[in-house]
């Protein structure tokens, strides 16, 4: 399952490349080393939930942000659009009710 969302996150991050701000060029450019670092950990370990994904990557980026990575603004950004990029794959790879 997280190879499903790590995949559509990341076509998501490419389709912004053709029409997107910089600020959204930089934003998904960032977020994309955090969540294929945050798949292959959890590959490692077998796990497969989204909610782990998640987490994994939160705790990635607000790692990075404790060790200065990112501006103000910058942390704004990052989380809002790996909040919105996680929110479309999971609504999209969810079973049909």
């Amino acid at each position: 399952m997280i190879i499903d969302l790590e995949q559509h996150i990341l076509d998501n991050i490419d389709k912004t490349v053709e029409h997107g701000s910089d600020d959204e060029l930089f934003a998904g450019g960032y977020l994309r080393g955090h969540l294929t670092l945050a798949v292959a950990e959890l590959e490692a370990q077998q796990i497969e939930a989204p909610d782990a994904l998640h987490q994994h990557v939160e705790h990635s980026i607000a790692q990075a942000i404790k060790a200065g990575e990112l501006s103000p603004p910058d942390q704004k950004l990052v989380r809002q659009l790996w909040g919105d990029l996680y929110q479309q794959a999971v609504e999209a790879l969810a079973p049909a009710k």
